[in-house]
């Protein structure tokens, strides 16, 4: 096995702890550093996806285990970001990479900055279970061209809903390995490229985290620990936007 194998599944390991506690942060942390070390937006997410198939499966057994799962949001959770993801997979494995990786690192960014925000002030956006679909499909496209973003975005506005965090944790868990199954195989299906190395290293750390997801979620200390995940991401993201804009002049 090669230093990057172990690097990988140190990288799967860390981001599924962190996934495991706050419902989000496997994708935008595996990709934010895959995406600063220069490896292109479809291979990134095509890896990832590729990785969270094994990984999310794992979880999602946790929180049903955990009897986390509010299975009625689970549902339309699962259905509306599977089409999403198909869409976002077909767009960014069409797109020219290198124009297309600094507004998917600013994108990224940006997801810090919402994780950071949430943080420092505990604030929950109001959102109608209504509005399920429509941040279903908003979460599987965006999460699609980013290699991540399913669960900052849909774990952070259905919060707002007034729910008990560990069934929106749980509900979101479970459907994600749905979309990324479904990403995934797009990515394969365009001949997208995957990075093999990538996919085992992230699924041999994450597997080995997976299984605490249940239990995580009902111990870990969210605030600090969401604090520490935005800072983190929006650093790695700069260096991208940095790097990616320097090389485009």
């Amino acid at each position: 096995m090669s230093e990057a194998f172990f690097m990988y599944a140190a990288i799967g390991f860390v981001a599924q702890v962190i996934d495991g506690a706050l419902g989000m942060g496997f994708g935008v942390i595996s990709a934010a550093v895959l995406g600063a070390t220069g490896v292109s937006p479809a291979t990134v997410s095509a890896s990832v996806h590729a990785a969270k198939s094994v990984t999310t499966a794992a979880a999602g057994l946790s929180n049903v285990f955990y009897r986390n799962v509010e299975w009625r949001l689970f549902i339309r959770l699962a259905i509306a970001g599977v089409i999403g993801g198909i869409i976002g997979a077909y767009f960014l494995a069409k797109a020219d990479g290198e124009m297309v990786r600094p507004f998917v690192a600013v994108y990224l960014a940006i997801m810090g900055g919402l994780i950071l925000y949430r943080a420092i002030t505990g604030v929950r956006p109001q959102v109608s279970v209504n509005a399920v679909t429509p941040i279903g499909f908003a979460g599987g496209t965006l999460d699609a061209i980013g290699g991540g973003g399913w669960g900052p975005i849909t774990v952070t506005t259905l919060l707002g809903r007034g729910g008990e965090p560990r069934f929106v944790i749980g509900s979101v868990n479970l459907a994600e390995f749905f979309v990324s199954i479904a990403v995934a195989g797009t990515f394969i299906g365009l001949g997208a490229v995957a990075q093999t190395d990538v996919i085992f290293g992230l699924i041999a750390g994450g597997l080995i985290a997976a299984p605490f997801a249940g239990y995580t979620v009902r111990i870990a200390p969210a605030r600090p620990l969401m604090g520490a995940v935005g800072a983190l991401v929006i650093s790695l993201n700069a260096y991208t936007i940095v790097t990616a804009l320097d090389l485009l002049t």
